[in-house]
């Protein structure tokens, strides 16, 4: 099944300062060896960066993507302002002009654009390989980043009402 990867918010923005996710510069390493084994493969890799009127404003240096994320001219732009990467934007006609039947998800704010997209991924019918060491996110007040996303991969690889899964892997294990 041909597969593409869905890199998710790995910006500036998220990486320093007030909003930092936890373990950044681990996840973006996976998030990294994600990507090499992508492209080597030939999966698409479709990079998303969310935009908003304030820190993530487009063309703002939180809107640019994080020191260290490895891209290249081939991957795949893809700008969203909800945490739904297919809210409002091309992700579903992408996929299907490249007849990708499976995604591998990974990136950052795994309680908010994460999990937005694997779950509506998954309601249109795409299984889902989510990088279990690959997304990240803040404390929330009430449970540290760690707890939120063991949390989500517990949570989202136990769905099953969509007929299709979600199945978690480390970074290392994903093959495209």
């Amino acid at each position: 099944m041909p597969t593409a990867l869905l890199i998710i918010d790995v910006q500036h923005a998220l990486c320093t300062g007030p909003h930092a996710v936890a373990e950044a510069e681990r996840t973006i390493a996976n998030i990294n060896l994600l990507s090499q084994r992508a492209r080597a493969a030939r999966a698409p890799v479709i990079v998303v960066q969310h935009e908003d009127d304030g820190a993530m404003a487009h063309g703002n240096d939180g809107w640019q993507l994080a020191a260290g994320l490895q891209t290249t001219p081939q991957d795949v732009p893809l700008r969203k302002r909800g945490s739904d990467a297919y809210h409002h934007t091309d992700l579903q006609s992408m996929l299907k002009m490249r007849h990708i039947s499976q995604l591998v998800v990974c990136g950052m704010q795994t309680d908010f654009c994460v999990e937005s997209t694997v779950r509506r991924s998954l309601a249109l019918g795409y299984p889902v390989t989510l990088a279990q060491d690959g997304h990240t996110t803040t404390d929330n007040g009430v449970l540290q980043a760690a707890q939120i996303v063991a949390h989500h991969n517990a949570t989202l690889s136990r769905l099953g009402s969509y007929g299709v899964r979600a199945t978690l892997a480390a970074a290392r294990d994903i093959v495209f």
